[in-house]
């Protein structure tokens, strides 16, 4: 994935942090690199393994997609499938440059959005979710609400979800919950992205496939005017 770059624009570099791994790509770069996280990833190891891992690149600004939720710019609690830290640490003053931090399935969204009312659902380790309307963001956190038996959203369509139930019975419920959150939110359409998307057989009506790649054209559009509105 290349992304073109303009005299006005920023050189960005776009880390999604997952929790299974790290995912980085740069403007003017064509492919994007991958490293493992994990339950022992804090941010301090990620900013060294993230400067070590494009020491040949070149960025003014970062855009860092967090899989948890951001107030004002900052993690709101630490992340479920990381290390501790997160919540406090000054990304800006690690890295030495502006830093933007937005939700991981919102920066996905953000570069899924193709107008009008849209719903993001984030199939990964976890359930991340964002919408969009009419060009206005909001993250959301559906994935930790009680869906049924004692268990949550994230309980049936994260990983955890995956592999207790299978492919079979998963797929199912990624069917069921999604139209029924379409309905709940008075979505026109939803997008299910993250790295479990590929594992689908069929699509939910009103449903389309999102691509991981779009988390770094999110990335890439939070650096630019007159995309979609988020929160800075």
């Amino acid at each position: 994935m290349k992304v073109a770059q303009s005299a006005k624009s920023p050189r960005v570099l776009v880390i999604d942090v997952g929790g299974t791994n790290v995912k980085l790509l740069a403007t003017g770069q064509k492919e994007a690199r991958k490293y493992p996280s994990g339950p022992t990833m804090t941010p301090r190891k990620m900013v060294q393994l993230v400067k070590k891992a494009v020491a040949d690149w070149k960025y003014d600004c970062i855009s860092l997609g967090y899989p948890g939720p951001i107030i004002n710019g900052h993690p709101l609690r630490e992340p479920h499938n990381l290390g501790r830290g997160w919540v406090g640490f000054n990304f800006q003053k690690a890295f030495g440059c502006p830093v933007k931090i937005l939700n991981d399935a919102a920066m996905q969204a953000i570069g899924s959005y193709k107008g009008r009312r849209m719903l993001f659902l984030g199939l990964g380790t976890g359930l991340g979710s964002a919408m969009i309307v009419e060009g206005i963001l909001q993250p959301m956190e559906l994935a930790h609400l009680a869906y049924k038996n004692g268990k949550s959203y994230e309980d049936y369509l994260g990983l955890r979800g995956l592999e207790r139930m299978g492919k079979k019975k998963w797929r199912r419920y990624v069917g069921k919950i999604t139209k029924r959150l379409k309905i709940a939110l008075d979505a026109d359409y939803v997008v299910l992205g993250g790295g479990n998307c590929k594992k689908l057989k069929e699509l939910p009506s009103g449903a389309q496939l999102g691509n991981n790649e779009n988390a770094f054209l999110g990335g890439f559009r939070m650096w630019q005017k007159n995309q979609v509105a988020n929160p800075f």
